[in-house]
């Protein structure tokens, strides 16, 4: 996990609440989590501060600034569109955001009640996102992009790893995901980091999608790669025929297999960068398996 390179503390997101949100000052304010890019903070009963501990962060949150508030009235889930944006200030160098609290557990600690019932939401989420986006959409190099392009840091990927994964089976796989025809639609709205950590469960059910720092456009077999880091092999039929919806083309044999391969280099990025956080770790290996199976 990088190092954070401005100490976010309780007293600093208290400070900058009573000066730039006096409104919301007197909240009671508690550490949520510390992640790679953000702290997050809850704030009262319905709030949340996220606020950048790295300056590779800060880029990130301004874009969510920008775009969900443009995206969220469509989509069928909730997202943290902010509510308020914070700025510069008391020697903190980026903009923040306010953000809705969305109650319940990443999937990743708790999976959904209802395989089916999740396929369906994932899948009906994921339509409803890709739709073409804008030519001024953020760039991101290595989300959205051909396959092509992640294969010499999928090698490094492996080799970092090379005691948890067979290396023949990942080439097998990796091969046979770059002879697929790349996506020549025009490029749709992803969130591109689109794994357990990101999906809120509540009771049972989907209920959220969280971190959009990622969002992009391109290739929506990115994000379709969800399936194999989520869902059971068994429901991913019932997965597909929920996307049907963003369009002829989307959910096609050889946006599927491009799924398999973003899937397969995601896994093995979680598997070489997750030495100190093992619900990654764990999505990584779960997911590996799930590509190679």
């Amino acid at each position: 996990m990088p190092a954070a390179e401005v100490d976010v503390s309780p007293d600093l997101v208290r400070r900058l609440l009573a000066v730039q949100q006096p409104d919301l000052a007197q909240l009671a304010v508690e550490l949520m989590a510390n992640g790679w890019d953000n702290a997050i903070y809850r704030v009262g009963d319905g709030l949340v501060a996220r606020l950048p501990r790295r300056v590779a962060a800060a880029e990130l949150v301004i874009r969510e600034q920008r775009w969900l508030p443009v995206l969220a009235p469509r989509l069928p889930l909730p997202v943290p569109a902010p509510v308020r944006t914070g700025q510069p200030a008391l020697g903190y160098p980026w903009s923040w955001s306010i953000i809705p609290f969305l109650p319940g557990q990443a999937a990743a600690r708790t999976a959904p009640a209802d395989w089916p019932d999740a396929a369906v939401s994932l899948g009906r989420f994921l339509a409803a996102l890709h739709v073409p986006a804008p030519p001024q959409a953020p760039a991101n190099a290595v989300r959205g992009v051909p396959l092509a392009d992640r294969s010499e840091r999928l090698a490094q990927y492996l080799s970092a790893v090379s005691g948890l994964a067979d290396h023949r089976a990942v080439t097998r796989a990796w091969q046979a995901a770059l002879a697929v025809p790349v996506w020549d639609q025009p490029p749709v709205w992803l969130h591109g980091d689109l794994h357990p950590a990101n999906i809120v469960v509540y009771r049972g059910r989907i209920s959220g999608v969280i971190d959009f720092g990622d969002i992009t456009s391109g290739d929506p077999a990115t994000d379709l790669s969800a399936a194999w880091m989520l869902l059971p092999a068994q429901f991913h039929d019932v997965f597909r025929g929920a996307y049907q919806p963003a369009g002829q083309h989307a959910a096609s044999d050889e946006t599927w297999a491009r799924a398999r391969g973003w899937a397969l280099v995601l896994a093995l990025a979680m598997l070489a960068n997750s030495a100190d956080n093992p619900q990654m770790a764990g999505i990584g290996r779960r997911t590996l398996a799930a590509v190679l199976a």
